[in-house]
């Protein structure tokens, strides 16, 4: 995996990360700030995987994020 390969995340988590994004409501480079969007709209799968890997959701900004198993 390249650091400009997409970052593959499960279906819920990008739900979430959408979710937050399309809302508008914050920067994505905002870690905390979208961490508790996504708590606010009840993603909490999202939540728990960017506590868990900040440095794959950072990548994932910059590169893309795609749905494990390929489907949105």
């Amino acid at each position: 995996m390249k650091h400009t390969d997409p970052v593959r995340v499960p279906k819920a988590v990008w739900h979430g990360i959408e979710a937050v994004r399309i809302s508008g409501k914050t920067n994505m480079l905002d870690f905390l700030m979208v961490q508790c969007l996504a708590f606010d709209m009840e993603y909490f799968e999202t939540v728990i995987w960017m506590e868990d890997n900040p440095d794959l959701y950072t990548r994932g900004i910059f590169a893309g994020f795609e749905v494990e198993g390929g489907d949105n």
